[in-house]
């Protein structure tokens, strides 16, 4: 999910969270705590990439987390699976009974 939102356009995190809630309804929330980390791990892995600038605070921040390329292709990996995951789950829920 913060593969698509940033691929719509680059966002700090806070503007990802409430990206997050305002498109899903306010169905879907995540922490700080599950954000960054989650962020973090997208960073290391080449999905994304994000620039620093100085908070209000004088203090190093990053802003404008983007997808990268290499983001771009595994986020049409993910959709794919996803939508091949959800289809198969939807057939198991609409079973009736025998």
């Amino acid at each position: 999910m913060l593969l698509k939102i940033l691929a719509l356009e680059p966002l700090n995190g806070w503007s990802i969270s409430q990206r997050l809630k305002q498109v899903s309804g306010d169905v879907l929330q995540v922490s700080d705590g599950s954000l960054y980390p989650a962020l973090h791990k997208l960073e290391q892995q080449g999905w994304i990439t994000a620039k620093w600038k100085p908070s209000e605070n004088n203090r190093r921040a990053k802003y404008n987390y983007s997808l990268t390329r290499l983001g771009h292709k595994h986020l049409e990996k993910e959709a794919a699976n996803w939508g091949r995951l959800s289809v198969a789950i939807s057939r198991v829920v609409a079973l009736e009974k025998a």
